[in-house]
């Protein structure tokens, strides 16, 4: 069975098969098959709900309402319940954004953090543009198919994760290969255009025409299925995947070399030669960054320079995953950098995001640090964190010491946490993912998934980071470094403001107006 769009009366049909024809490249009857297999699987767990006509409606949300102007989309009934009625999106704009505002989509799903992150960036490009941002997580459409069958995903994906730090057998013979070479394949690309399928009930209240920009390929997948027509797809990783292909969508890569990758379908069918994806279908736009980051590249560079040549703790922030892997290597890293903090040459920023037993088992596992007064705590208590980031911003003489945990069960304030520390700090530490691509200093720890080895080249290429470190040996080694020698951190502040200056960290707008505009948008600039 295909797809189910809408026609121009706005009735239910078939669409194209997208799983069994990609850009042109017919998939073998077997991995077709195999696609069908694994929508009917999910079909049987969780229901068809493909002709269930559901309603949304739009609220407010924390910490990125007030800040983004972004509103959240979730699940307001089925049609036919008690009060539930089609979403007046545009009505909606009206009354809260103005007379004439373009809304934005941004379609996302919460996979580990990276998604949401790379979600606040567009959120806060489209909010500086001038338009009005929606959030909208299929994860959280509650009662749906859609969110069902992305939990169990999520769910899957996450136990990978931390089965791959803690058994390197596992890691090197299954882990390393599916996330490098398993999702690459235009396979796998097939599996997820049928169970996407199963996810575009809910998107069917959205007006046809609105800009939609997904920030991970099954919100694009399903925006496209649902038969919206101005939809992009924001494509993370700098290593091309077929799994982040959705045919129907404009796609946009933040590298060079993923262009490239992409545009060839590089590898995604081993021992066969396959058709490229059309001129206009992918867009190198830079990397996705948030409005207020960009903007901050000079001062915070500045200040950074400033605090290195006075010779104040050298702050250093560690962004732990949602995922709960790498936990040994953390807490290698802190155990290495107290003596540096107690001797005043270092702080310590450590953002567990909304995981507070992540945080309570370093604090049982590292007893120093709740034994010896060196740790303040910021949990659940957003404004506190703004202002706590906002006064180390003006702070260039060394105010901050010792070591700060931030923690917050808001899953909102906990991501946004981070963009406020970013600025603040003078390198982060990081595996490279997502972060890979933001305009700080980066120290890249080992990666969780050969995808992500790409992120730390890119980095390490444009100079606002470090190469991949594989081992604690190697880490401690460059932080010690890093703490010594002043001129590593503020050449790559260096390197970030000539970035800045070519329109590097840009992305974000770029994937904005290609929703908006269209693909005519980037041919002006």
């Amino acid at each position: 069975m295909s797809g189910i769009e809408r026609d121009t009366d706005g009735r239910l049909t078939d669409a194209p098969d997208r799983a069994a024809r990609i850009f042109g490249n017919e998939v073998p009857a077997a991995d077709y098959a195999r696609a069908c297999r694994s929508k009917a699987r999910y079909a049987r767990r969780f229901g068809d709900d493909t002709q269930t006509v559901y309603h949304l409606r739009a609220t407010s949300l924390p910490v990125v309402g007030d800040r983004l102007g972004v509103r959240d989309l979730t699940i307001a009934g089925v049609e036919g319940q008690p009060g539930v009625v089609p979403l007046d999106l545009l009505d909606d704009v009206r009354s809260t954004a103005g007379d004439g505002v373009t809304p934005v989509i941004v379609g996302n799903i919460r996979m580990g953090f990276g998604h949401y992150r790379i979600s606040m960036a567009i959120a806060s490009a489209a909010h500086a543009l001038g338009y009005a941002p929606y959030w909208l997580d299929l994860s959280d459409l509650e009662g749906t198919t859609c969110a069902k069958v992305i939990s169990r995903q999520n769910d899957l994906y996450s136990l990978g994760s931390r089965l791959s730090q803690r058994f390197g057998l596992f890691n090197r013979l299954y882990w390393e290969p599916l996330n490098s070479e398993g999702f690459r394949k235009l396979s796998y690309n097939a599996c997820d255009q049928k169970n996407a399928e199963l996810m575009a009930p809910p998107l069917r209240d959205l007006p046809r025409d609105v800009p939609f920009v997904g920030t991970h390929v099954w919100p694009a997948q399903a925006a496209v299925h649902a038969g919206l027509t101005h939809v992009v797809n924001a494509i993370p990783d700098n290593w091309p995947m077929a799994l982040h292909l959705a045919e129907g969508a404009l796609h946009t890569v933040q590298t060079p070399s993923a262009y490239l990758g992409y545009r060839e379908l590089r590898g995604m069918a081993p021992g066969r030669a396959l058709r490229p994806m059309p001129a206009g279908s992918l867009f190198y736009t830079g990397h996705y960054v948030d409005d207020e980051l960009v903007r901050g590249v000079r001062p915070d560079c500045a200040g950074r320079r400033e605090r290195l040549a006075g010779d104040a703790p050298v702050r250093l922030m560690l962004s732990v995953g949602g995922a709960g892997a790498q936990g040994e290597l953390f807490r290698s890293i802190i155990r290495h950098l107290l003596p540096a903090v107690r001797q005043g040459r270092c702080a310590l920023l450590v953002n567990v995001g909304d995981h507070r037993d992540v945080w309570d088992a370093l604090a049982r596992q590292i007893p120093e640090l709740r034994d010896d007064g060196l740790t303040t705590c910021h949990f659940d208590d957003f404004a506190e964190v703004a202002r706590f980031a906002d006064d180390a911003l003006a702070d260039v003489r060394g105010g901050v010491t010792g070591v700060h945990a931030f923690c917050d069960a808001d899953i909102f304030a906990a991501v946004y946490a981070t963009n406020l520390l970013m600025r603040c700090c003078d390198a982060l530490i990081t595996k490279p993912s997502e972060l890979s691509f933001y305009p700080v200093p980066k120290v890249m720890i080992h990666r969780v998934g050969g995808h992500e080895a790409w992120g730390a080249i890119r980095a390490a290429e444009v100079g606002d980071g470090t190469y991949e470190l594989d081992t604690v040996e190697e880490t401690c080694a460059m932080l010690d470094d890093l703490l010594a020698c002043p001129d590593l951190l503020c050449g790559m502040c260096d390197a970030i403001e000539r970035n800045a200056d070519a329109g590097l960290y840009d992305g974000a707008y770029k994937a904005v107006r290609l929703a908006v505009e269209g693909p005519g948008a980037l041919a002006r600039d």
